[in-house]
C-alpha cells in the first residue's frame, strides 16, 4: 500500500445491520480525528482511512507550498483515490461482511479537498462531506466548474468556521467565497447541498464539525 495506511484502517459497524450506509472518512495518522467516539451510536458504518501523508496524498495536482520555502504539495490524490475504490473498500467490506446500501466519503482540511475530489470524480460516493474543506488549494474551483459531474440523486454538505477566511496564509482567506462557488457548481448539476458555517476558525470545533457532517450524511443516506 502506497497511500493509505491500510494496516491502521478502523471499522466502527452501524446499528443498521450488514446493508447499512458506510461512510469512509479521511482520517491522519498523527492527528487523529477520534472517530470512534464520533461514530459510537450510528446507525451508518463509519471507517477510518488514514494516509501516509497528508499534504501528498490528498491534493489532486502538484502545487506551491503555503508560504515561501515550505515543501510544495505533492498531488498524489488520483493514486490515492484508485487505492481507496479499487482496494481498501473491497478489502474493508468483505472483511466485515458489509454490502452497503450506499456509501459516502468525509474529510477535514486537505481530506475534505480530497473527499469532493473523490466524489466528485467517480459514482462509488453517493453524498460526500467537506469539512472546512481546503477548496482555496490552487486551480481547484476551476478544475470542478469544468469537470463532468452527475449531481441527480446525490448529496454534499460543506462546513467552515466563521473565523477561516480572517487567518492562515493569504491564498486560504478566500475559503468561504470558493466554498460557495463549489456549492453553486454542484446544484447546477443537480446536487442537492447543505452548507453550515460554525464558531472558531480551522484549527477549532474539529469535533463538532466531524459529528454535524456524519449526521448529515446519515440524514441523507
Amino acid at each position: 500500500m502506497g497511500y493509505i495506511d491500510i494496516s491502521n484502517v478502523e471499522v466502527f459497524r452501524g446499528s443498521a445491520g450488514d446493508t447499512s450506509p458506510v461512510i469512509y472518512v479521511i482520517d491522519s495518522p498523527e492527528h487523529p480525528a477520534g472517530l470512534a467516539a464520533i461514530a459510537r451510536g450510528r446507525a451508518a458504518t463509519v471507517v477510518s482511512v488514514p494516509v501516509r501523508d497528508w499534504n501528498d496524498s490528498l491534493t489532486p495536482w502538484k502545487a506551491p507550498g503555503l508560504r515561501r520555502g515550505a515543501p510544495r504539495f505533492g498531488g498524489d490524490a488520483v493514486s490515492t483515490f484508485y487505492e481507496l475504490r479499487d482496494t481498501v473498500i473491497p478489502l474493508v467490506e468483505e472483511q466485515v461482511g458489509a454490502q452497503p446500501s450506499h456509501r459516502a466519503i468525509c474529510g477535514y482540511s486537505l481530506g475534505g479537498l480530497f473527499a469532493l475530489f473523490a466524489f466528485t470524480g467517480d459514482r462509488v460516493f453517493s453524498a460526500c462531506a467537506c469539512l472546512s474543506g481546503s477548496l482555496w488549494y490552487q486551480g481547484w474551483v476551476d478544475y470542478l466548474g469544468a469537470a463532468p459531474f452527475e449531481g441527480a440523486g446525490r448529496y454534499a454538505f460543506f462546513s467552515l468556521g466563521k473565523k477561516e477566511p480572517k487567518a492562515g496564509a493569504p491564498i486560504m482567506r478566500s475559503v468561504a467565497d470558493d466554498m460557495s462557488a463549489c456549492a453553486e457548481i454542484l446544484q447546477r448539476h443537480g446536487c442537492t447541498v447543505d452548507c453550515s458555517i460554525g464558531p472558531g476558525n480551522h484549527m477549532q470545533h474539529h469535533r463538532e464539525r466531524f459529528e454535524e457532517g456524519l449526521s448529515a450524511l446519515e440524514v441523507h443516506l
